[in-house]
């Protein structure tokens, strides 16, 4: 598969992107220490020469740092980009003049004109309620700043909901980003999955590799402490990490065959299951090497349905 349109907006781009949620931040992660603009700048860099051109950003990644840090690097390169960023629906944003106040700011940092997607980040009400922000989205469509929209985090029922308010205005909800990978497989029973195939809605996962634990780089023998964002995850603990060691084998079984990794059979996987599209992160080039090994090759069914049973408990909420 070469590229795939969201939803039905007629946007096109290739099954796999990238995240940009570490680009700037050092609240939950360690931008500034770990790593810095110029380890990020290669990954972009890297993720472009491979093929990859799609980035997801928002305007509370690093408040505002991620966007601002893509614009600039959006200015050293000739290469074609594609870029989807979020509007949070904060208490005090209750009109729809702060949709466009908040584009505006998104776009300003990533010195655009427009961009492909626009999502809403959660699916707050508050005092602006669903129909006003809808109908706000659409006319940034009919203006020609955004080309799609999305939501994120959207339930099966709030999902029906934007898609049927958008229809009013003639534009189509093109994206939901949820998380989902093999250690989060949840919206395959809640309704989210079937209600996007039925209303033709793409899913931009995120958290693809759950953090990286599809990576292989944590197993029992070689356990630490979890540290950043990911001391919230109990999947991180030392049982956590012991119950995936059968799954980490599979996946590195099956990767053998084709000369990938753990981290690019499971993106694989998701890809497989058609009109998604994985967004794992990437902080550095070889991170975003490595995501772009997912690309070009494809498991045989038999594969897919043995990572499928292996990966069932995940289905449900982690215990």
């Amino acid at each position: 598969m070469d590229t795939l349109s969201i939803g039905s907006s007629g946007v096109a781009i290739k099954p796999l992107g990238i995240g940009t949620w570490q680009w700037g931040d050092n609240l939950f992660w360690t931008y500034g220490k770990d790593y810095d603009a110029s380890s990020v700048e290669q990954a972009f860099k890297t993720a472009l020469d491979s093929g990859v051109n799609f980035f997801d950003t928002a305007e509370i990644y690093g408040f505002g740092k991620s966007e601002t840090l893509l614009g600039q690097f959006m200015q050293r390169t000739d290469q074609p980009v594609a870029i989807a960023t979020k509007y949070f629906p904060l208490p005090w944003r209750f009109g729809k003049s702060a949709v466009a106040d908040a584009l505006t700011a998104s776009l300003k940092r990533l010195q655009r004109d427009s961009i492909e997607l626009y999502q809403v980040h959660q699916p707050f009400d508050f005092f602006m309620g669903q129909p006003t922000l809808m109908e706000a989205l659409a006319d940034e469509v009919k203006r020609g700043r955004i080309k799609a929209i999305g939501v994120s985090n959207y339930s099966a029922d709030q999902m029906r909901q934007a898609h049927e308010l958008l229809a009013k205005h003639g534009v189509p909800l093109a994206v939901n980003q949820m998380q989902y990978s093999l250690l989060a497989r949840q919206i395959e029973q809640d309704g989210v999955m079937a209600a996007a195939k039925d209303l033709g809605i793409t899913i931009l996962a995120y958290s693809p590799l759950a953090q990286g634990l599809l990576t292989g780089k944590y197993t029992p023998e070689n356990y630490q402490d979890p540290t950043g964002a990911r001391k919230l995850d109990p999947r991180f603990s030392k049982r956590g990490v012991e119950k995936l060691a059968p799954v980490l084998m599979l996946l590195k079984q099956i990767g053998e065959k084709y000369d990938r990794t753990p981290a690019q059979v499971s993106l694989n996987w998701l890809i497989a299951q058609g009109n998604v599209v994985p967004i794992p992160g990437a902080k550095n080039a070889s991170q975003a090497q490595q995501n772009a090994g997912a690309l070009g090759w494809s498991l045989t069914q038999e594969e897919i349905d043995r990572i499928d049973q292996a990966t069932r408990p995940h289905q449900q909420r982690f215990l």
